[in-house]
């Protein structure tokens, strides 16, 4: 019918309503058979009146309700479609369909499924071949295929978990158009740009030429993704992405490696806004359980981020041997090492008592690491104690200075010769010394090398057969600037300069921070 939206399947069907004056006629000129009561031939029971009488013809409401339900069958028969698709416009043209299967589309992927099912179902009545082009997929081959076996592998589909480029489909694309000739394209975008976005739409434009082009978005939820999670020393915060404006916030969960949730920070986004920040106020040893942080209600792997060790903020005790940490505290080795490791280490400074003291309290106290700057020799009860301590999975980090250089202790990687050695003194042709690349199976392998450092003075190790092996890092003339070595569970390491800049400019570079991060 014109201006409703109502068709029927089998629309010859309704021409059984002609039928309906012929059965009220037959309604009419029928009525229903008199029933027979027959009595014992008994002179009492002649002048008994029944209490029921059957009327000749059927009352008009039951005649109407009869008429009723039988143009209800015949509806029925005739298959009626409420909104009824008028899409079709009786084009042979192959329909392709570019889907965006990113991680981003995962949030709204039923939405998507089912409006490409029914443009799937579109083609399907006017006999069109289809062509199912997921952008994820830049190495597929594009063919056309019937609209039903298009429909099944339109259910194989599934986001994926990165980020696509969708300009790498173009190649494929143009070949199929070239091949194909005419074609209907429909994109359905999630109106997300991984960053060639204008690439991609200027060789789509290029590439499909004056053939028909329907872009879908809006509609469906737009998608949230966390970023850059960081454990802060006061809390840990991650950011919070998204794409569309009208989102107002939400919840980031907490959860441990167990799936248990350990805390909730809630969100919102300020005016105009595409970012913000979720903060877990938790006690470091519950933020270092965190092992995966996830928004509430939104399904994608954007949505979720995974934290391993390296977010963990481990606890550094931090001792030293020199007396200027409080009477020149800026220049003091504990002032660098501080600021150094803030970022990412929980730090323990042990200002009271002797070294050997507060070495023992941090054992008594279970740190993993401990850092000792210029520390000379300690005594023999304390250094096997520390020994068991790094054999069990400790990490102890040790830097030069004038104590070191005078003691005589093998709590060191490698086998030290008495005294330094000094570089551009007066009494010395040598020159201060630069970092040479760092060792490609250590720990510091990938770090940047600074070219304005330099060394004028280090504590030197003995030659042997495995220094090269133990050496992390060397200067320019090949001798070690630090070395370390694996002790049962845990590590040995030695900074050959001072941890301040009595030494070297090694402190106060970038470089320095990243070493320790990689210890850490």
């Amino acid at each position: 019918m014109m201006g409703l939206p109502l068709s029927f399947a089998e629309p010859l069907l309704l021409a059984a309503l002609v039928s309906l004056p012929v059965l009220w006629w037959l309604l009419r000129v029928m009525p229903p058979r008199p029933r027979r009561i027959e009595f014992p031939p008994t002179r009492l029971l002649f002048d008994i009146t029944p209490r029921e009488e059957t009327p000749s013809r059927s009352p008009w409401w039951l005649t109407l309700l009869r008429l009723l339900a039988a143009a209800l069958v015949i509806f029925a028969a005739a298959g009626p479609i409420w909104n009824p698709r008028t899409e079709a416009t009786g084009s042979k043209a192959p329909l392709v369909l570019l889907l965006d299967d990113s991680w981003s589309a995962a949030a709204s992927w039923d939405a998507r499924i089912k409006a490409a099912d029914e443009m799937i179902a579109n083609a399907d009545t006017d006999r069109r071949g289809v062509a199912l082009v997921p952008l994820s997929e830049a190495s597929r081959d594009i063919t056309l295929m019937p609209a039903g076996a298009a429909r099944v592998a339109l259910r194989q589909i599934a986001p994926k978990a990165y980020t696509t480029e969708r300009a790498d489909v173009l190649p494929q694309l143009d070949r199929f158009l070239k091949a194909t000739g005419d074609a209907e394209i429909l994109w359905f975008s999630d109106s997300v740009d991984p960053g060639r976005g204008s690439e991609f739409v200027t060789g789509l434009a290029k590439t499909i030429g004056d053939r028909s082009l329907t872009v879908f978005e809006g509609g469906t939820p737009s998608p949230l993704a966390l970023a850059g999670a960081a454990n802060a020393a006061a809390k840990m915060t991650v950011k919070v992405l998204r794409a569309d404006l009208s989102v107002p916030g939400g919840i980031v969960r907490a959860l441990d490696a167990k799936g248990s949730p350990l805390g909730e920070a809630p969100f919102g986004f300020g005016p105009g806004a595409h970012d913000t920040e979720a903060s877990f106020d938790l006690p470091v040893e519950l933020r270092n359980d965190i092992t995966r942080l996830e928004i509430a209600g939104e399904r994608s792997a954007g949505a979720v981020q995974l934290l391993d060790k390296r977010w963990r903020r481990r606890a550094v005790g931090i001792v030293s041997g020199a007396t200027s940490d409080t009477a020149q505290p800026l220049l003091a080795p504990t002032f660098y090492l501080t600021r150094a490791l803030a970022p990412f280490a929980d730090l323990r400074l042990g200002d009271r008592g002797s070294p050997q003291q507060i070495i023992t309290q941090f054992l008594d106290q279970k740190v993993p690491m401990i850092i000792m700057a210029d520390v000379g020799t300690l005594s023999p009860e304390l250094r096997d104690r520390l020994n068991g301590w790094i054999e069990n999975g400790g990490v102890l980090v040790r830097f030069a200075g004038p104590r070191l250089a005078q003691g005589d202790d093998d709590l060191v990687p490698v086998k030290l010769r008495r005294g330094g050695r000094t570089l551009g003194g007066s009494l010395t042709w040598e020159k201060p010394q630069r970092l040479a690349a760092f060792s490609a199976d250590g720990p510091f392998a990938g770090i940047t090398v600074p070219k304005d450092v330099t060394v004028n003075r280090q504590v030197l190790a003995e030659p042997d057969a495995v220094l090269a092996t133990k050496s992390w890092a060397s200067l320019e003339d090949g001798t070690p600037l630090v070395t370390g070595e694996h002790r049962g569970k845990g590590i040995l390491a030695l900074f050959h300069v001072s941890a301040d800049t009595r030494w070297s400019d090694l402190p106060m570079s970038g470089a320095m921070v990243e070493m320790l991060r990689r210890i850490v």
